[in-house]
């Protein structure tokens, strides 16, 4: 995996990559949730879209395949001073799983209103995990709206 080292950039320019790994799971089939982690605020160490159809593994979501490049990226477990950006809020799986990463950030476009972690226990991140939602949200949301509408066809 090539990986670029960026300036600082915005939350929506990598959130709008994470929308690009989206659209790669859309079409193939997969539902569109990409997810992306950047070191110091502009190094790209980690990515991926979910792939737990073609992988056929209920924990392939975007988030743990981001990341397990990440970690192994750094050839650490811990991601202090990363950022996780990730097209849809986390489920309880990966909330669990960023928590144990110590990601710094979490970065999110879409709420979950039926999975999402904040609806079911919010505390279970890391204590210093800061959280940002809506970023590019309405772009996330039409995203998966098409995928779901596409599906029931």
């Amino acid at each position: 995996m090539l990986l670029k080292s960026y300036p600082v950039f915005s939350h929506e320019y990598f959130m709008q990559k994470a929308l690009t790994l989206a659209e790669e799971a859309f079409d193939q089939g997969e539902i569109p949730v990409g997810a992306l982690v950047v070191a110091d605020g502009k190094t790209i160490i980690g990515k991926g879209y979910n792939q737990t159809e073609k992988l056929t593994d209920v924990t392939a979501h975007a988030e743990i395949l981001a990341l397990s490049a990440a970690s192994q990226y750094l050839g650490a477990k811990y991601l202090k001073d990363c950022t996780l950006y990730v097209t849809l809020e986390p489920c309880m799986m990966c909330a669990g799983a960023l928590a144990w990463s110590q990601v710094s950030r979490i970065v999110f476009a879409a709420s979950d209103e039926k999975r999402g972690f904040s609806l079911w226990e919010p505390s279970v991140l890391h204590p210093k995990t800061e959280v940002i939602k809506g970023v590019l949200a309405n772009e996330a949301g039409a995203l998966l709206k098409a995928f779901f509408r596409r599906l029931r066809q």
